[in-house]
């Protein structure tokens, strides 16, 4: 039985600088990237060293798909540059390498114009052995080269590809809030009594989890660009409202069962049960 696919969670494969053609990569073009991706009008998925195999079962084939993109602003040495951001879905040939440590850096491809959009789009992105400190002296010695040592890797000669950074893949929770809950709830009738306090947890749980999605929304709202943003939080704050609402009404259903009282003992005569 295939294992369930596992989804990570954001992390960096691009900050500007350097590329393979001497040119540098700029703000816009990671903004462009980010608005852009939608792996449904257009798949990127994961590859070794810019290589795709033709064999599917070759050392370069397919390692996994990237699922969204986002920006954000981090620091580097005191300077603060825009970084794209990246969520995957790696397959277990990945997985493996990555536990080997073997092939824990990403570099991008990058076209320019993408559909004849004159826009940029992520059209590939690599696993490689090659961190950003050295791939940027072979970047540069592609750059001066009379015959880019790359050029035969890319889609289209125009394209570009980025320095490497390493991975760090950490996975998000696919069990959902909802089901967690449910989880303490798996005791049958006669025991739901002594679960009154774990029914309480459950409730405060996605209470909890309400509010903060509605302080979320809160300082959103106050903020300017963040219309999508805005509208994830609102869908994400109506579906956890609406978790809450039918659990709470679940749980009035529930009987109250209470323990029988200790027996008191008789006059001094032993005590049977009748079982």
């Amino acid at each position: 039985m295939a294992s369930k696919a596992k989804k990570s969670k954001f992390f960096r494969i691009g900050v500007e600088g350097d590329t393979t053609d001497g040119r540098e990569i700029q703000t816009e073009w990671l903004e462009q990237m980010a608005n852009n991706f939608n792996p449904e009008k257009y798949g990127c998925r994961l590859n070794c060293e810019h290589i795709r195999g033709l064999m599917p079962d070759g050392p370069f084939g397919a390692y996994g798909d990237v699922l969204a993109l986002k920006t954000e602003t981090i620091e580097i040495e005191g300077e603060k540059k825009l970084a794209l951001m990246a969520q995957i879905s790696p397959n277990d040939d990945l997985l493996a390498l990555n536990k080997k440590r073997k092939k824990v850096y990403t570099s991008m491809e990058i076209d320019f114009n993408f559909a004849k959009t004159g826009e940029c789009y992520l059209q590939g992105l690599a696993i490689t052995d090659s961190p950003a400190s050295l791939s940027t002296e072979m970047l540069k010695f592609a750059a001066n080269a009379s015959d880019n040592p790359f050029q035969y890797r890319k889609q289209k000669p125009e394209n570009v590809f980025s320095a490497a950074l390493e991975i760090e893949l950490e996975f998000e929770d696919s069990t959902s809030l909802l089901d967690r809950v449910k989880s303490m709830f798996t005791a049958s009738a006669a025991q739901q009594s002594e679960k009154d306090t774990d029914s309480n947890a459950a409730i405060i749980a996605i209470a909890g989890e309400v509010a903060n999605l509605q302080e979320q929304f809160s300082q959103q709202g106050n903020g300017s660009g963040n219309s999508e943003k805005i509208q994830q939080l609102s869908a994400s704050l109506k579906s956890t409202q609406s978790e809450l609402a039918s659990l709470t009404q679940q749980l009035e259903g529930v009987p109250n069962f209470n323990r029988r009282p200790p027996a008191s003992g008789g006059a001094g005569e032993q005590q049977v049960t009748d079982c």
